[in-house]
């Protein structure tokens, strides 16, 4: 077994921020396995080790050198490759050329089935992994991408960095592989913690390289999470039931703040909490690092978590800075509050008119206005009584209110939770403050919705208004670009749609293109409408392919141009339950429906007449009147389940005619009187689903 070693590769800067850190973390591993694979050394696992101040792979098993390599290639017979005048043909030179050989190096021997051939011998010879190592090191280094964050220079070098790179260890086993970058040369040794164990400390090999950091006072990404986790789960029991609040992004962050972790508990002043407690929170969570604890009760405390990087002897100090610090942060945060609350929402509505939407589609004043008529008509669609439509355009009139508010100004993931505190201090109604705090839900798939009607059909008016506004402006989303978020927005319509019977989806769109169209924005509202129609279509076909219906079923009743959301999953999931329960029949009336169809021809109409029929063909005719007396009294209930089992029945009378008899008969009234038959069987099925659809793909 060929020999083989561990092998450690160490870079070592002044502190990189967190998420340029974890980004190279990602990229450290796959470039260094990469690299080993293409020089042809064999290795092990590749760990990668980051801190703030390092950036370390870890690979076990490298093979000390690569393996030497004989290859022999069977190239065309020697009669081929080389003429009468022992002169090589073009047959010798592609294959010379093929193998990276000179025609003269061709060798000429026969092979197993006694032929001559010319075969391309190439010896590769083992080469040493340290100078291998000692480049792909060098290539690692400059080949760590940076998005988003400008890297840096020092010294008089060209070669740049997140950070200064200050030191480099590199080991394969006991021995310093030697690399150099950016003036910076390799060594040995790695350097501790800037407080607890500053300065140098050798590194015996890659195997002993964890243990150095951790007597040097560094830990792993995953060793300091483990402990900031463990530490905050004994601040949760000394509490009892308490929970502190540890949001995966702030969490990943801290994490890379520190090498040493020592979480701490520090406080704030108790008049704090009369302020809104997201606001508290963000203000701790954003700008400081810091993590809220809430009680067991879930009500906010004026505790928080700190973790320090410092050493723990001078904890007491470190929580007093922090406290300092915080009270500063919270005393602007409760000094917006105040001011804000000194001015009624009104004034907050009238600023409005300063703050531009979007260019094309004037300010937010405007928006406000559009949405007000949007929301009272979703909430009449929705059954509300004449309160609660009032409620639904109070609601929408103040919903954009805060954004001109200096609370929101300076911390903006808190639009609209301001504006539910602060109508809740104008003696606002309950369900308009949380309407206005939740208009902008759903954020992101999954999310909730708002928890009242009021607040969805505020949400339904913002988020409609704004997809029909960018498609009235003809700047509809594309596959790479969608900045006004008008997919997530329409996702959003149909979530709630769905809770809300009874709202027509086509009557709203036409009512926000109208709302534009008042305020002088010119554009053609038929072709707007249609595409914003297709828009959501395409949606709702991507929705239902999510809840797992079949395509053929979803083509079936998007065919029919239902947009409604309850409705058109309603009729999907009939269609689907019918032909997973009788799927026989449905394959042969699909079948049917599709030849009936191809041969129809609605040009004739469909008033049949009875004297020139059949049997077969008088059976169809009362399979069809009854069957649409059904389908008009099923879908009139919006039993969509008994409409598709009306369909049904008319499998035995369809298969019986074309069984007995001869459409394209040679008497032309004969004929045409069999087609009108058949328009009038596909005209039961108008408005349910196109059927044929189940068939187009088998």
């Amino acid at each position: 077994m060929a020999e083989t070693r561990d092998f450690l590769l160490e870079i070592g800067t002044e502190e990189m921020p967190s998420a340029p850190l974890m980004n190279a973390a990602g990229q450290l591993g796959e470039l260094v396995a990469k690299g080993l694979d293409a020089a042809g050394l064999a290795h092990g696992e590749v760990r990668v080790i980051s801190t703030p101040r390092r950036l370390a792979a870890l690979v076990a098993d490298v093979a000390v050198a690569t393996d030497e390599i004989h290859e022999v290639k069977r190239g065309p017979k020697a009669a081929i490759a080389f003429d009468d005048s022992g002169a090589p043909t073009k047959a010798a030179l592609g294959f010379a050329r093929k193998c990276g050989a000179e025609p003269a190096d061709l060798v000429r021997r026969a092979d197993a089935d006694g032929n001559e051939y010319v075969f391309a011998e190439r010896n590769v010879p083992s080469e040493p992994a340290a100078p291998i190592l000692s480049r792909l090191s060098a290539e690692v280094i400059g080949g760590l991408q940076w998005p988003n964050y400008r890297s840096q220079r020092w010294g008089s070098e060209h070669a740049t960095f997140v950070r200064p790179i200050r030191w480099i260890c590199a080991l394969l086993g006991t021995d310093v592989v030697p690399v150099s970058y950016a003036d910076v040369t390799s060594s040995n040794v790695t350097r501790g913690h800037r407080v607890l164990a500053p300065g140098e400390h050798l590194v015996a090999s890659p195997a002993d390289y964890e243990a150095t950091l951790e007597r040097a006072f560094v830990l792993s990404s995953e060793r300091r999470a483990e402990a900031i986790r463990s530490g905050i789960a004994e601040i949760e029991a000394e509490r009892g039931g308490a929970r502190v609040d540890t949001p995966r992004r702030i969490f990943d962050e801290v994490v890379n703040l520190c090498e040493w972790p020592t979480v701490l508990v520090g406080t704030f002043d108790e008049a704090f909490l009369e302020v809104p407690h997201e606001i508290i929170c963000e203000s701790m969570l954003s700008n400081q690092r810091y993590f809220p604890i809430y009680d067991a009760s879930g009500d906010l405390t004026r505790e928080f978590v700190v973790v320090s990087n410092a050493d723990p002897a001078v904890s007491q100090t470190v929580v007093a800075g922090n406290e300092k610090v915080v009270r500063a942060r919270l005393d602007d945060a409760k000094f917006f509050y105040d001011e804000d609350l000194k001015r009624p929402m009104e004034e907050f509505v009238e600023r409005l008119g300063s703050v531009t939407f979007q260019e094309r589609l004037g300010t937010m004043r405007q928006k406000v206005e559009r949405m007000e008529t949007l929301a009272a008509a979703v909430a009449a669609q929705a059954g509300e009584d004449e309160a609660g439509v009032a409620a639904a355009a109070r609601a929408a009139h103040l919903a954009k209110a805060d954004l001109v508010s200096q609370a929101v100004v300076e911390f903006t993931n808190q639009q609209g939770v301001m504006g539910g505190y602060y109508a809740a201090a104008a003696g606002e109604p309950p369900e308009v403050c949380d309407a206005i705090r939740e208009h902008y839900r759903p954020r992101f798939a999954g999310d909730e919705l708002p928890s009242g009607t009021c607040g969805r059909c505020v949400a339904i008016a913002d988020k409609l208004d704004t997809i029909c506004g960018i498609f009235a402006i003809d700047e509809p989303p594309t596959g790479s670009s969608d900045p006004y978020a008008v997919r997530r927005a329409t996702i959003g319509v149909i979530a709630m749609l769905r809770t809300l019977p009874g709202c027509d989806l086509r009557r709203l769109i036409g009512l926000s293109l109208d709302a534009y169209q008042a305020q002088g924005l010119e554009f053609d509202p038929e072709a707007v409408a249609a595409a914003v129609v297709r828009f959501f279509q395409a949606r709702l076909v991507a929705i239902a392919r999510d809840e797992g219906l079949r395509p053929d079923t979803i083509e079936a009743v998007s065919a029919v141009g239902v947009i409604d959301p309850i409705e058109f999953m309603a009729r999907a999931h009939a269609l689907e339950d019918a032909r997973s329960q009788s799927p026989e029949v449905f394959d042969d009336l699909a079948t049917a429906y599709a030849r009936a169809a191809h041969l129809a021809d609605a040009g004739l109409g469909s008033d049949v007449d009875a004297s020139l029929l059949g049997d077969a063909e008088r059976a169809l005719l009362a399979a069809c009147d009854e069957g649409d007396s059904k389908v008009a009294s099923a879908l009139g209930e919006k039993d969509f389940r008994a409409a598709i089992d009306a369909l049904a029945e008319l499998k035995t009378p369809i298969d019986r005619f074309f069984d007995d008899v001869l459409v394209m008969d040679d008497d032309t009234e004969v004929r045409e009187n069999r087609l009108r038959l058949l328009n009038r069987f596909v005209e039961v099925f108008v408005g349910i689903a196109d059927i044929g659809a189940l068939s187009r793909r088998k």
